[in-house]
């Protein structure tokens, strides 16, 4: 089963810059996108960002323009979420995600495989 780990979470201060990391344990699976949700707690999972792994074409969450930039590498099998200027609301467990075929991304409910987790926290 394809695995999906996230690394680079952590701790700051509002205003201050995070990047997160996912890597994928296998190279060749299907995936027409990767993305990232988030789930703070007493809300729902959020969608912030997606990234087709073909085109590169790239949307996110309205609550994030402007301030987080999504980018992968193919041949390193990885993508990458740039956090600048964080913002308390922020702070969350955020999932790196894939969907193997083509559809509606921010849709969590039709995502394939998800990460683990990993925490950001961010203070004022």
């Amino acid at each position: 089963q394809v695995q999906l780990t996230e690394s680079g979470g952590g701790s700051v201060q509002a205003g201050g810059s995070l990047r997160l990391s996912c890597g994928a344990s296998e190279r060749t699976f299907p995936r027409f996108a990767m993305a990232w949700f988030r789930q703070a707690p007493g809300k729902e999972r959020e969608f912030v960002a997606s990234i087709t792994w073909t085109w590169g074409g790239t949307m996110y969450g309205e609550s994030v323009k402007g301030r987080f930039r999504i980018s992968k590498d193919n041949a390193k099998n990885t993508m990458w979420l740039q956090m600048d200027n964080l913002t308390p609301e922020g702070t969350a467990v955020y999932y790196c995600a894939a969907r193997a075929s083509p559809g509606d991304i921010p849709n969590s409910a039709r995502i394939d495989y998800w990460g683990q987790g990993i925490q950001v926290t961010v203070s004022s």
